[in-house]
């Protein structure tokens, strides 16, 4: 009986090395957007994005406050301390519309992320 180890090799060597020859970074393969929550609102209040192309989205805490941006729709929840940056790495998304709001502000208009 033949091992499968010498193919698993051949094949995972393969792909690393299309990885590293194909000229192109993940950071490159990810479209890079921005949020800033300041004055008890999200800027900009709706980002557009390209539909089924992975999205890093860097959400900035410039207020005085403890945020949570949070979205059901995207399967997120992060609570973020006053002047904290962090970045949601979202897959591929389908066409549609993804809300987020802060959780711990009611008051707080919700945002959305159109993908087209």
């Amino acid at each position: 009986m033949k091992s499968a180890i010498p193919t698993l090799f051949a094949a995972a060597t393969l792909l690393v090395a299309f990885h590293l020859f194909s000229g192109r970074t993940a950071a490159e393969e990810t479209n890079v957007a921005s949020i800033r929550f300041a004055d008890h609102h999200f800027t900009p209040q709706t980002l557009t994005v390209t539909a089924g192309e992975p999205l890093a989205v860097k959400v900035i805490n410039s207020s005085n406050e403890t945020i949570e941006f949070e979205s059901f729709k995207l399967n997120r929840e992060v609570a973020m301390t006053p002047g904290e940056t962090i970045t949601v790495r979202l897959p591929p998304l389908r066409p549609g519309t993804y809300d987020f709001y802060d959780d711990f502000h009611q008051d707080v208009p919700e945002g959305s992320i159109i993908a087209k």
